[in-house]
């Protein structure tokens, strides 16, 4: 179970690590434009914000990579606490920007946390 819950960290801070380069890098070419749905424009008028939103998916990912190589009692804080950040942040970007966040960040978050907890 233990190797389990440490490939689901591990996967769920290549998520954000994905989501960092996505939104820093390629938000104005075409893998940003089709997440976004944002024309030329609009993904040019956005690319702060979305570079923005990638730095924060970065501090994500370095946490949860953080926790997978501290020793216990702190790695396995230290991914509860970040797991727990990435499905907050996760329902919020569902409720307020995209249905679609629920399921690309707080489901797998979910999924690692509880997997995370039930090692322990």
């Amino acid at each position: 179970m233990e190797t389990t819950a440490q490939v689901l960290v591990g996967l769920v801070a290549t998520l954000h690590g994905y989501f960092l380069v996505l939104e820093m890098f390629l938000w104005e070419r075409k893998p940003g434009r089709d997440l976004s749905g944002f024309d030329a424009v609009m993904a040019r008028a956005t690319a702060p914000l979305a570079a923005n939103q990638g730095l924060y998916n970065g501090f994500l990912a370095a946490g949860l990579v953080w926790g997978l190589i501290a020793e216990d009692p702190t790695g396995f804080r230290v991914q509860v606490f970040f797991l727990a950040c990435v499905i907050v942040a996760g329902l919020y970007g569902g409720l307020t920007a995209n249905r679609r966040i629920f399921v690309a960040q707080a489901l797998p978050g979910v999924l690692a946390l509880a997997t995370v907890l039930a090692a322990r």
